[in-house]
């Protein structure tokens, strides 16, 4: 059994390897970790990272924040007050830089649905038949991504973070008043650092004979990368598998939603035997991750993680596009240059490994996907929803006015000399109507 140990800022200095970082390493580590979330642990370390390679080592680049990840103004902003040790001024600072990257991306904010007055602040519902839960107890991750976009849930930014707050029964009834809610999404943070019982007491009432609409269960998880002994060696392993059982004696779908950002992250046994356990009990595991320059901007590393993963027995689900917000500049690859990285992948590996789709944007309106780059009255982006606040507009194709240079949606513009693409001006109404019902709040 493999013992957990937890790195933060507070104990990096722990970690054996990081007496090889150099002095700027470590300035970096400890200025662009007071803005951007650090935490990793003794596996990621021991197992993951290439030391010999650092600080190129994508698994490195994952875990630990570098200089590049605050724009240079930002980075000697904070730099500044800290030399002054101004503790007040670096607080202050903190919050400026953190407000200005966008915390919450995508208007999640306008997914947070209430009920008999009262906000749901753990729930979000975007699109009809899926409800995103945050479990109270699973607002941390076994290592911290540097380009989550969640990074505000591990940051004590006020009034930016997702977490449920009332009894499981105002979700539960929530979900029933919504009977085209087929599907539960466990988010966080991560659900897989809860304990086995904490864990049950989220997914047992969706089993229960008054939720027969659930028909699937999802568990958003990184755990099978980064701490892959949450389901082999854990002192609760076995009963969390035990739980994963139960849901197919019932008849509900569990899928574990595995975020895998590189190869390296599928070759230890551990992931391997891990991955397996899951399967044996009649779980799915899905995969994806977003496409990001220095960890997996290259059609080589896709293809073979895709490949990796089928010959694992996981379904590649989802190329995303790294979301607008934390260290995106760092991460962020154009639009045209993406959609080539995913064709390229893609014609590398079977009709097995296809089920993936992408580049995709989870945006404001719902999930874009870029279809590929067409010739009509010029270059144009040839779109579709593969997901939408509206379901009507799912799988309707659109175009937009080809740049080479935009990274995210909402940097394009309408072809053919249209004013605004087919769903913006129900999705302004919408947005306005949320946005005046919260204000009561």
């Amino acid at each position: 059994m493999k013992k957990y140990q937890s790195y933060t800022l507070l104990n990096y200095r722990k970690i054996p390897q990081c007496s090889r970082l150099s002095k700027d390493h470590i300035e970096a580590l400890e200025t662009v970790g007071r803005v951007l979330p650090f935490k990793t642990n003794n596996y990621v370390t021991d197992e993951l990272i290439n030391w010999d390679k650092v600080p190129d080592d994508p698994m490195f680049t994952l875990n630990f924040p570098r200089r590049e990840m605050l724009v240079p103004e930002y980075y000697e902003a904070l730099r500044s007050v800290i030399e002054k040790n101004d503790d007040r001024a670096t607080e202050e600072t903190i919050e400026r830089i953190r407000m200005a990257l966008n915390p919450n991306p995508s208007g999640q904010e306008h997914n947070v649905p209430e009920m008999n007055g009262i906000k749901l602040d753990g729930l979000q519902h975007k699109y009809r038949e899926t409800v995103l839960l945050f479990p109270r107890h699973g607002q941390t991750c076994h290592a911290y991504c540097t380009f989550c976009f969640r990074w505000p849930q591990f940051s004590n930014l006020k009034n930016k973070k997702f977490s449920m707050r009332q009894n499981m029964n105002a979700y539960l009834t929530y979900i029933k008043a919504h009977p085209k809610v087929t599907d539960v999404l466990l988010t966080g943070g991560d659900p897989m650092t809860m304990t086995a019982g904490l864990l049950r007491e989220y997914i047992e009432p969706l089993l229960k004979p008054d939720m027969r609409q659930i028909r699937n269960i999802r568990i958003g998880t990184k755990a099978l990368a980064y701490w892959p002994y949450r389901f082999t060696t854990d002192k609760d392993a076995d009963e969390i598998l035990r739980l994963f059982d139960e849901v197919a004696r019932v008849g509900k779908h569990l899928a574990i939603m595995g975020h895998f950002n590189h190869p390296a992250e599928l070759l230890t046994e551990s992931v391997k035997n891990a991955i397996q356990r899951i399967r044996n009990t009649g779980t799915q595991i899905r995969t994806q991750s977003p496409l990001l320059k220095h960890i997996n901007d290259n059609p080589d590393v896709w293809a073979e993680m895709w490949k990796t993963q089928v010959s694992l027995g996981c379904i590649p689900y989802y190329m995303f596009v790294a979301r607008d917000t934390g260290a995106k500049h760092f991460f962020e690859i154009p639009l045209a240059l993406g959609q080539r990285i995913f064709r390229k992948a893609y014609q590398k590996v079977s009709g097995i490994c296809r089920t993936v789709r992408g580049p995709s944007m989870s945006a404001h309106a719902g999930k874009i996907q870029i279809l590929g780059v067409g010739e009509a009255e010029g270059k144009v982006f040839v779109m579709r929803f593969l997901q939408g606040r509206n379901p009507d507009w799912v799988g309707r194709p659109f175009f937009a006015k080809y740049d080479p240079k935009a990274t995210w949606f909402d940097q394009l513009h309408p072809a053919f000399g249209e004013k605004e693409f087919f769903f913006e001006s129900e999705l302004n109404d919408y947005l306005r109507e949320t946005l005046e019902r919260h204000r009561e709040f």
